[in-house]
């Protein structure tokens, strides 16, 4: 008899607790379906936004190939829609102002760098391209110290146009007929880990026409010597 009537309590007892799981669920068995289809809905978007992106960035790709191609380089650029991006209006900027350069507008070529610089804070690699291009677009018609300053900002160790900017200080001082300065400038860089074979190559050919040895082992002056500014 005890048996039964512990077979029985079980019984009552499953019963029970299975009422209450369905009680539960009816409850809140809502907020289980809701985090599942957000969970898919979520999915589904990035999918949808990641297509989005890569759509948008291979028609902007195919717009600067046109550009390039185009009969007015310079005014296809401009005219590519950068589709709400920053840095693809940043880089459409860049290439309308190395067209510009190119032609002969320097004023205009930079013009628009400084405004792309300016626009780039959030940026500073493109930021720090667009002030390399501006000083080489200027070249001799900009401000000495305002070339200074800029140059000086881009050549500080690790910068990502580091190497970039110390010819350009180099090239600088040469044209402010500071031969010797220069010289010495130079064997520095030549010296520095990550030197390209190509900016290896112009170093060396601007050596040559300051009447200097292009081997880095040779040429007047202390290696240790820190060219002032050129002014």
């Amino acid at each position: 008899m005890a048996n039964q009537n512990d077979s029985f309590i079980d019984e009552v007892t499953e019963d029970l607790r299975r009422d209450r799981l369905f009680a539960m669920f009816r409850r809140f068995g809502w907020i289980a379906i809701a985090l599942i289809l957000a969970l898919v809905g979520g999915a589904v978007w990035r999918e949808y936004s990641n297509n989005q992106a890569q759509d948008r960035a291979r028609a902007f790709g195919d717009a600067v190939i046109a550009a390039e191609e185009a009969a007015d380089p310079s005014a296809a650029y401009a005219a590519i829609d950068p589709q709400g991006s920053a840095g693809r209006k940043a880089i459409a900027q860049l290439l309308t102002a190395s067209t510009d350069a190119e032609a002969g507008a320097t004023e205009q070529a930079t013009k628009l760098l400084g405004t792309a610089a300016s626009e780039l804070q959030g940026d500073p690699i493109l930021r720090d391209l667009a002030l390399l291009k501006s000083v080489i677009a200027s070249g001799t018609t900009m401000d000495a110290a305002d070339r200074d300053s800029i140059l000086s900002e881009l050549s500080k160790p690790g910068a990502p146009f580091e190497m970039l900017a110390l010819e350009q200080k180099a090239i600088a001082l040469a044209g402010a007929g500071r031969d010797e300065d220069a010289v010495v400038l130079i064997r520095q860089i030549q010296q520095k880990d990550g030197l390209t074979e190509t900016l290896r190559r112009r170093l060396s050919e601007m050596m040559i026409v300051l009447g200097a040895d292009p081997d880095l082992n040779q040429g007047p002056g202390p290696q240790s010597m820190t060219p002032a500014p050129a002014n």
